[in-house]
């Protein structure tokens, strides 16, 4: 039985791309899927993907046009193509995190890590999701994630660790990771920040118990 239902969906999957163009529907959206994507390989399809991406990730949160549901639509296509690709699942994950789609977000960070669970990129998306919404203590726990599987850590994921660090009014591991992003892109508003820790007085700290 269930070898039989999985041969109706790749017969259905064949009629809707045979067809001029039919629509998708998933996250709330409803779009095209235009009959060309059939014929495009998996390296094609990325290279339009990553156009429609960058000109989606311009828009204001939440607002969507065709670029983002081009963008939206690719990744699927590309994620179903190659299901042990973590970066596409990502990708999903960050354009449904800017549309406020907060459930089919958090899905593709997680389908990222269990296809791949040392790939980093997926535990720093998850923590930009939390930290948007100032759950700074989920926020950090996936940063630290991202930190352990990273074999060079970006300036914006030590910047992150040790602003949340900050917050908690933890001031000694805040200026461990702020100097870390130091060393990495000296700037006139990190020594700034690392100047105003320096000197904060941890009794009035804004904890944040998410």
């Amino acid at each position: 039985m269930r070898r039989l239902s999985t041969i109706y969906l790749l017969i259905f999957f064949l009629f809707l791309i045979a067809l001029p163009s039919e629509c998708a529907y998933k996250g709330g959206l409803t779009y095209s899927i235009p009959v060309e994507y059939k014929n495009l390989s998996e390296s094609e399809l990325n290279d339009k993907a990553k156009l429609y991406y960058h000109n989606a990730l311009k828009l204001k949160d939440g607002e969507v046009n065709s670029d983002m549901t081009n963008a939206l639509l690719i990744y699927s296509i590309l994620q179903n193509v190659n299901p042990d690709n973590p970066v596409y699942p990502v990708k999903l994950g960050i354009l449904y995190d800017k549309i406020g789609k907060d459930r089919y977000a958090k899905g593709g960070f997680s389908r990222a890590i269990g296809v791949d669970s040392s790939f980093s990129d997926a535990y720093f998306y998850f923590g930009e999701f939390y930290y948007k919404r100032q759950l700074y203590r989920s926020a950090l726990r996936y940063y630290k994630r991202a930190f352990e599987h990273s074999s060079k850590p970006s300036y914006d994921l030590y910047c992150r660790i040790g602003d949340i660090y900050e917050k908690f009014g933890d001031t000694k591991s805040a200026l461990k990771y702020l100097k870390l992003a130091k060393e990495q892109s000296p700037n006139a508003e990190l020594d700034n920040k690392i100047k105003f820790v320096e000197t904060f007085d941890g009794k009035n700290s804004a904890y944040y118990n998410n």
